[in-house]
């Protein structure tokens, strides 16, 4: 038991360094793919008017001036010892900068990936209690709101709630009332993923032979759509809600610079709008760290749910 429980956690280790490699590796090539001098980043932009002995120096500071792999290697190095360098805009240390910013991101994330879960929780189970209407209906809203893109939604937030209505803030601000419509923003569009799903699965559920067995041992039918059917129908949405945090976080890139939200989102945009590579480099990684530990936290919740995955 001992040795099969060690082996499960080495591979999942060794797949956790992998993603991350992987993350580094791909981030790295990609920024330097993109147009433009790192060290006109450093020494202010394009706008700088850097002359050409300083360009020089910083290249040759930063090892700028080496072959691209070498460059690559100095990072991974650097990376394994767990610094993640210093921003080349900024100059200052990476990690400090990008931690200060996660706990903004991470909360936009957590509070979306939560109303996501009762907006579709809601719609999924009415539609199924409505009858074929209630399923049209449903199964009609989910499809819309999989298919809004967030800057439209965000827009059209922004123009009812803050033009219109003048009862939210169009741009995030310190407090609850800031929070709102970037977290609906990022919220909707998850919803109508996990309501299909959900949906889907408490139709199936509803068929299957222990709801059968429920009703005859003289269980209400609340009792059964509540401690049988949902525990049932809510493992396919558990399951992708670690893929949900990632679309949540790639989300609040779009969502945090609509609504001037300081965070990791406008970070990141910022870092490879200069080519600043450390930077992106470590907001990446970050990210991934997280989407890591999420997909854990939801593998340990399935098995939870779920006794069949406990034995096997």
């Amino acid at each position: 038991m001992r040795g099969r429980v060690a082996r499960m956690v080495a591979i999942k280790v060794a797949g956790a360094v992998f993603v991350l490699w992987a993350v580094a590796t791909l981030t790295f090539f990609a920024v330097r793919l993109i147009p433009g001098d790192p060290a006109q980043a450093i020494l202010g932009g394009p706008g700088s008017q850097a002359s050409a002995g300083a360009l020089a120096a910083v290249r040759a500071e930063y090892g700028l001036d080496q072959p691209l792999f070498i460059q690559y290697l100095q990072q991974l190095g650097r990376l394994a010892t767990g610094d993640l360098g210093r921003s080349y805009a900024l100059n200052m240390d990476v990690a400090p900068l990008v931690l200060a910013q996660l706990g903004g991101t991470l909360t936009l994330a957590v509070l979306a990936l939560v109303v996501a879960w009762l907006l579709a929780l809601a719609l999924a189970t009415w539609s199924t209690r409505a009858g074929r209407v209630g399923w049209m209906i449903g199964s009609g809203l989910e499809i819309v709101a999989a298919a809004l893109p967030h800057f439209w939604l965000a827009t059209a937030l922004i123009v009812l709630f803050s033009s219109w209505l003048g009862v939210l803030p169009p741009i995030s601000t310190p407090g609850v009332a800031g929070l709102v419509l970037p977290v609906i923003t990022l919220a909707i569009p998850l919803a109508g993923f996990l309501g299909q799903v959900m949906r889907e699965s408490l139709l199936t559920a509803l068929e299957s032979p222990f709801v059968l067995s429920a009703r005859a041992r003289g269980e209400s039918e609340r009792g059964v759509r509540w401690i049988h059917v949902l525990r049932h129908a809510a493992l396919p949405a558990v399951s992708l809600s670690g893929w949900a945090f990632g679309s949540l976080i790639s989300g609040a890139v779009v969502v945090e610079t609509i609504f001037a939200r300081p965070g990791l989102g406008r970070t990141l945009l910022n870092a490879v709008t200069v080519r600043d590579v450390p930077v992106v480099i470590g907001v990446v990684l970050i990210v991934a760290v997280a989407y890591i530990l999420v997909t854990l936290a939801t593998d340990l919740a399935s098995r939870s749910i779920d006794p069949r995955l406990r034995s096997a």
